[in-house]
């Protein structure tokens, strides 16, 4: 329910004390008891224009500071009454302009007073005329012309003279009447608007005034809570007198706030047993500190305040006072319990009651607990009671503190306004219960924001994998229709080949048939007694087969240079071991293209020799067989065993389609590409076995309580030929990816192994570097050879990484491949683009031909199958969503075509590897791709690494000459030095 907005009805017999309905403010009133009497008289100038008089009517109302209800009043008089007010106001300015007209006069008399805090001194008439300065003053201040002495008495600051006095006098003092006179003052300063702002402006005014109530002075306690009832009424005013309290609260030590006004109203003894004034100003101030403020419109805020009140006892204090029997208290008190009935209605409707008992904490309990059972705030609510049970019960420590702390942040939220406000006095400072809410509020939208954008994600992802789906659907089929196109054009050409063929031959049979048919009809005709004649171009004799010897090329010796290694110039006996290729096995090679002998020109056979003198060949060559096997064992898993059920059940989580779209997908050959490669080879694990297929069969009628794993293999055990279906797709799949592996497909970073292996070959036959460079090498081994394997016509290219295990008899570190690369760079400089030419052979050294013959091998047998699954199928009745013999007919015609040109470029690429390997005289049948090419593979790497060292030693070669020669400048320098201080002294000694 809203908040009730309480109409001013009741206020205005409440502050019985201001007279008026309008703020409370202490003005000058029209009235025959007002605080300025009219005189009857006649004035003694003479009356201006009414232009004029208006003028300074208007000047004096100012002045007067009337509200707008009194200042109509005021102008609605005619011109003679205006005139005579006019007059008479100005005669009694002129009357009292002695020094009491003035505000510094009554600020210097305050200070001198505050200063002087002890009435015990004082004489009697000392003290009466304190009291009537300070009387005088509050009359000025309330008769006076506002410009003239009331602004003037702001501007000097005379409220902050009159607080400072009332907060520095001493206790006689303040039982005085010159306490309840100051309070007079600053009544009279808030008689008009801008001393009013004044007090409430000032940050301490209120607070001062609060702590005048401490005195036992009745009047002085009247005019203080007269004053603080009628600030309740100004705008921002009513806060300002809850923080009065509250600090009157720390400075008069009470328990909680109100304590004092409470004890106040009870108290009947002595001279409060019949005093009547001081109980009807506490209870005006309660009825408006509760009714006033925040509590015009907010009933949980009157609620919160009259509680306060409810538990200092109030109820039974106006219980008795009813004993009094005056009727202006009676006012009072009625308003009160009015009000606390009317709040305490509109509360119990919220339950739906007539009467909520507050004094009963199990009726509260239940209230609080029906209304939150049914929402969400429930669990909190249960929380708190939990936390509540939790808390600290023991006397001794901070226990009651807690529950207090718990108490004012429950205030806080209930009282607090939306903006953040507080209209009470804040028990906990920067506790915005807005922004806490905000918080929470966040908190749960960040929640939900979050669980949007997890349930987002999840669409997003299935979303994506649809579409990836789409795109392995549209991938799939724009390979199918490029390689249909592929083979369809191939298919064409050949078949334009072969019937052009077809022409040919046939016109040859026509042609041979025709001579054919001539030659008998010639024979027929030309027939004689002696036989038949030799038939025309018949040889005479059979022609004498060439020898052997004449098919091989001259034989090539080395010529025996100067400076032979060995004493004696006999010529050294042919090579007779396995790393030198026979003369008779040269023919067809790159040996024979060779000559070693234009190598000697060249050379610098001294260094040569020099630098390699001492080295005796210490190593055979071994053959090394590399036989590599692996084998692929499969576990044979049962369909109860309950590790396979799991593995099935992991795989089936994976794959993310149900037992039917796994069925449909695998009649349909997958046309939605459902089924990925990888997920298809793993649902070839799980074939159902005849053992699974007879065990499921027998529970068939609990198909409903099958477990997963168990449904599935049922339910794909009763797909016709399952298992041959599921290898045909998966072969079917994997088909086109295994073809690339071997069959090469344009220019690609990754090239096939037939295209590595037709490269690597190429790569050999046309290298001019290759050539060259085995011409040097064959040259150094002749002439390091010489006497004992030299005039080898040729060598097994496996010893060109023996190179490098030949060391420099005067450099352990360096090589025969150091050297001979230092001769290459500077002898035959175009050997260095070997790395380029060559740079194929690192792929077709990962070749092996065994390997490569058994994968197609595979495809060879895997087409088949489907082959002949395909025939089998044909022969069955076809079902509906049965899309087998379409698509694999398709299939068929098109891998048959594609293997069909496999074969023929394996059989180009061994054709072209052999010729590769016969060109070094090597044996084809004992040669592989990975052998032969790994062995110029190695080579190359160990160039590359002996340039490097080469390029090391040459710069430190080049550090220690340049050293060496600094060293010798060195040197020489000294001895010039040397030089010159023995002359010196030499001069020296002649001189004496």
């Amino acid at each position: 329910m809203a908040p009730r907005k309480r109409s001013g009805r009741g206020i205005s017999f409440i502050f019985c004390c201001f007279r008026s309905t309008d703020h409370p403010e202490i003005t000058y009133r029209l009235r025959n008891d007002s605080s300025f009497a009219l005189q009857t008289m006649e004035p003694s100038l003479p009356m201006p224009p009414v232009e004029e008089l208006d003028a300074m009517f208007t000047e004096l109302v100012d002045e007067l500071d009337l509200t707008d209800k009194h200042r109509e009043a005021m102008f609605a008089l005619p011109a003679e009454k205006k005139w005579q007010i006019y007059c008479s106001k100005k005669k009694d300015q002129e009357e009292n302009k002695g020094a009491t007209s003035w505000p510094e006069f009554y600020i210097d008399q305050l200070n001198s007073m505050a200063a002087r805090k002890s009435l015990i001194a004082l004489e009697k008439e000392d003290e009466e005329e304190r009291n009537k300065t300070i009387e005088s003053l509050k009359t000025a201040l309330r008769t006076k012309p506002m410009r003239q002495f009331v602004t003037r008495f702001i501007d000097l600051d005379g409220l902050s003279c009159i607080l400072n006095f009332l907060k520095s006098m001493d206790y006689e003092t303040a039982e005085s009447r010159i306490h309840t006179s100051l309070i007079g003052c600053i009544k009279a300063l808030m008689n008009n608007s801008l001393g009013r702002a004044h007090v409430l402006a000032h940050l301490e005014s209120i607070n001062v005034i609060a702590q005048s109530l401490s005195t036992e002075n009745i009047k002085t306690k009247v005019a203080v809570l007269e004053i603080m009832g009628a600030v309740c009424l100004v705008p921002g005013g009513h806060k300002k007198v809850l923080e009065a309290m509250l600090h009157y609260q720390k400075y008069a030590s009470e328990r909680t706030r109100f304590q004092t006004l409470i004890n106040d109203l009870d108290k009947s003894t002595g001279r409060y047993r019949d005093e009547v004034s001081l109980k009807t100003a506490i209870m005006s101030f309660i009825n408006a500190v509760l009714s006033q403020g925040a509590g015009v419109e907010s009933l949980d805020f009157r609620l919160h305040l009259r509680y306060e009140f409810l538990m200092l006892g109030i109820q039974p204090v106006i219980d008795k006072l009813r004993q009094h029997e005056n009727s202006t208290l009676d006012r009072h008190l009625d308003f009160f319990e009015m009000l606390r009935n009317e709040d305490e209605l509109e509360f119990a409707k919220r339950f739906e009651l007539v009467h909520i008992d507050t004094k009963s904490a199990t009726q509260m309990f239940e209230l609080t607990r029906k209304r939150l059972t049914h929402s969400e705030a429930y669990p909190h609510f249960m929380s708190i009671l939990h936390h509540c049970l939790q808390m600290p019960y023991k006397r001794s420590g901070n226990t009651v503190q807690y529950w207090l702390l718990l108490d004012r942040i429950v205030q806080q939220i209930v009282i607090q306004s939306d903006k953040g406000q507080d209209p009470d006095a804040t028990p906990l400072e920067n506790f915005n219960i807005k922004n806490v809410v905000r918080m929470l509020v966040n908190e749960n939208e960040v929640k939900q924001w979050k669980e949007q954008a997890e349930k987002m994600r999840k669409e997003h992802t299935e979303l994506q994998q649809k579409l990836e789906k789409k795109e392995r659907e549209c991938d799939a089929k724009a390979q199918e229709k490029e390689e249909m196109m592929q083979t369809l054009n191939k298919m064409k050409e050949k078949l334009e080949k072969e019937s052009s063929e077809h022409k040919q031959v046939k016109q040859q049979v026509a042609d041979l048939t025709a001579q054919l048919h001539e030659m008998s009809r010639r024979a027929v005709c030309a027939a004689s007694p002696g036989g038949p004649p030799m038939p025309p171009g018949a040889p005479g004799g059979p022609s004498p087969s060439p020898t052997p010897g004449s098919l091989l090329p001259p034989p090539l010796r080395l010529e025996v240079l100067d400076g032979d290694v060995r004493a004696g110039g006999q010529e050294p006996p042919n090579l007779q071991c396995s790393h030198t290729v026979l003369q008779n096995k040269l023919a067809g090679t790159v040996w024979t293209k060779i000559d070693d002998t234009k190598v000697f020109k060249i050379l610098d056979l001294e260094d040569l020799e020099r630098t390699f003198s001492a080295y005796q060949r210490q190593q055979k060559e071994d053959a090394i067989d590399d036989t590599l096997s692996s084998r692929h064992k499969v576990k044979e898993l049962s369909v109860i065993d309950g590790r396979r059920a799991q593995n099935c059940n992991i795989l089936l989580s994976r794959l993310k389609l149900s037992n039917e779209e796994i069925k449909r997908a695998i009649l349909t050959m997958d046309e939605q590409e459902d089924l990925p490669k990888d997920m298809l080879e793993q649902l070839l694990k799980f074939v159902p076995e005849k053992g699974d297929i007879d065990l499921l069969e027998e529970h068939k009628h609990e198909l409903d309580r099958m477990a997963k794993a168990d449904r599935f293999l049922f339910e794909m055990s009763r797909i016709n030929h399952y298992q041959q279906r599921l290898q045909s797709l998966y072969f079917k799949k994997k088909f086109a990816e295994r073809v690339a592996e071997v069959k090469p497909k344009g220019v690609t970073s990754h090239p096939s192994l037939l295209s590595a292996i037709r490269a690597g070959s190429k790569a050999v036959l046309q290298s001019s570097s290759l050539q060259q460079l085995l011409e040097v090498v064959l040259a150094f081994g002749n002439y390091m050879n010489k006497g004992q394997r030299g005039n080898a016509f040729g060598f097994k290219i496996s010893s060109l990484n023996k190179i490098a295990d030949t060391k420099s008899s005067i450099d352990k570190n360096i090589t025969l491949l150091h050297y001979l690369i230092t001769v290459v760079e500077k002898k035959y400089p175009k050997v260095l683009r070997l790395h380029e030419e060559l740079r194929d052979i690192p792929q077709a050294a990962k070749v092996n031909m065994t390997e490569l013959e058994k994968e197609i091998n595979t495809l060879r047998s895997g087409l088949r199958a489907v082959e002949t699954e395909l025939d089998f199928q044909k022969s069955q009745v076809q079902k509906a969503g049965d899309k087998f013999v379409s698509v694999v007919s398709q299939f068929i015609t098109l891998a048959s075509f594609s293997f069909s040109d496999v074969e023929d470029l394996l059989t180009e690429a061994k054709e072209l590897f052999s010729k590769a390997v016969k060109h070094f005289g090597e044996d084809t049948d004992k040669m592989q791709p990975d052998e032969f090419f790994g062995i110029f593979d190695q080579f190359l790497q160990a160039v590359t690494e002996a340039k490097q060292e080469n390029e090391n030693m040459r710069k430190r070669k080049e550090e220690e000459e340049r050293r060496a020669r600094m060293e010798a400048q060195l040197k020489e320098q000294r001895e010039r030095e040397r030089k010159a201080r023995k002359a010196k002294e030499t001069g020296e000694e002649s001189g004496e």
